[in-house]
């Protein structure tokens, strides 16, 4: 067994046996590191907690020794002594799953991020309803973060860990090579092989290869079994998805055309931007996210009253939106603007919010655009790995050791150059 003898301990603190709130810490000696930090979700609970107690007392975080900011008063949690001197928090994408409670951190706590990713948490949570905020903050919407180039190597004491970016719909995402004394162990982030980036996942499979141990993201495999073949109606990559997209505002020249998108998914609205036959534009905050990623200047309109620092030039009056047939393609995000639309329009969806049938808002979202004659277009394309994909990642890596987690069904993934490991949560191994 790779692990038999080994100093090295990983604890699978949340993140088991669900879909999101990953924490893993992996020690050795008097050094440790922690990744993700999330929190997990449930669009459907009659209470949403909008602290840290709250997250706690309802098992949506766990207690973490030593790791939460200690100013904050928590009642009924006590921290004790530990021997670890180096600590450090990697962040793999900005998706709220992996990184919502990252101003909880102790602020000692230096928290590595790619660059990315670093911009879209501290550009999205301007306003304080992205993440949780800081405690006690007035200055501040963001903790620090330290920015890393892509495949830079970090040492956290006896620890090394090499930041590898890596294919997923959350711009700036990335995946972990990790380096102790006695073992190699790579972690995936949310991975996947048919966005933009598919080389980055393969550089990263390559440099983990023969790795004592694979922790591997298994979303798809929650849905469907391993061998069963996607649906003809799922969207296989992000190029036909475009593709699909701009076959709609083609065929629909005098429609009025809205959409919206996941906010971090920066390379798809590039994408959409520079193919689309229409002038794309979008929401103001989005404009001013897209901005602060890229440096590109969108169209934009503007609802607020916020200075976001955009090119005036690219600005459109909303009314002229509302108005229009053929011009332009262009951004709905609140949901009350829906009646104001044009009768017989069309809505293209692309992994925005509300993300489906499990959150109950959906279904009535939905049935909005139905009394307004609005077709409604479900136009989205995954950010993980399909089942087959996840196979073929772990057969270029070919680990000692497979432990999937992040997903529902992590039993149905497997490993034909090792064992599998199927940890429970608060686990150590």
């Amino acid at each position: 067994m790779v692990l038999k003898d080994k100093k090295t301990k990983i604890t699978f603190h949340n993140g088991i046996l669900t879909i999101g709130g990953t924490i893993i810490e992996v020690a050795y000696e008097d050094s440790h590191i922690f990744f993700d930090f999330g929190s997990e979700y449930d669009p459907a609970a009659p209470f949403q907690p909008n602290d840290l107690q709250g997250l706690l007392d309802n098992n949506l975080v766990p207690y973490i020794n030593n790791i939460f900011d200690p100013n904050i008063e928590l009642i009924g949690y006590k921290s004790a002594e530990d021997n670890f001197k180096n600590r450090a928090v990697f962040v793999s994408h900005v998706h709220l799953d992996h990184s919502k409670i990252i101003n909880y951190l102790n602020p000692s706590i230096p928290l590595y991020t790619l660059e990315g990713t670093k911009s879209l948490l501290e550009t999205l949570n301007i306003n304080d309803d992205f993440l949780f905020p800081i405690y006690g903050a007035h200055d501040k919407n963001v903790r620090e973060i330290t920015s890393v180039a892509e495949n830079a190597t970090i040492h956290i004491g006896k620890i090394k860990v090499v930041v590898m970016p890596i294919d997923h719909d959350a711009y700036g995402a990335c995946g972990l090579l990790i380096e102790t004394p006695d073992l190699t162990i790579a972690y995936t982030g949310d991975i996947r092989l048919h966005g933009y980036r598919k080389n980055d996942t393969l550089q990263f499979c390559n440099a983990s290869k023969n790795c004592d141990i694979l922790l591997i993201e298994g979303v798809s495999i929650s849905f469907q079994e391993i061998y069963e073949e996607v649906k003809e109606d799922v969207i296989k990559s992000e190029a036909e998805l475009i593709n699909i997209i701009n076959e709609v505002v083609k065929q629909n020249s005098n429609k009025q055309i809205t959409f919206n998108y996941y906010i971090s998914n920066i390379e798809r609205i590039m994408k959409i931007i520079e193919t689309n036959p229409r002038k794309v534009v979008l929401n103001a905050y989005y404009a001013y996210v897209f901005k602060q990623a890229t440096g590109y200047d969108a169209y934009y309109y503007q609802l607020d009253e916020k200075d976001y620092g955009l090119n005036k030039n690219m600005y459109i009056e909303y009314n002229i939106l509302l108005e229009d047939n053929s011009t332009y393609f262009w951004q709905l995000i609140n949901q009350n603007d829906i009646e104001k639309l044009k009768d017989g329009g069309i809505y293209i969806h692309s992994n925005a919010t509300p993300l489906g049938a499990f959150d109950p808002t959906f279904e009535p979202f939905i049935e909005r655009f139905k009394v307004k004659n609005i077709e409604f277009e479900w136009l989205c394309c995954s950010g993980h790995a399909f089942p087959k994909d996840l196979i073929y990642i772990i057969d270029q890596i070919k680990p000692k050791l497979l432990i999937p987690i992040h997903s529902y069904k992590p039993e149905r993934l497997f490993n034909n150059y090792g064992d599998v490991l199927l940890p429970e949560k608060g686990q150590t191994i």
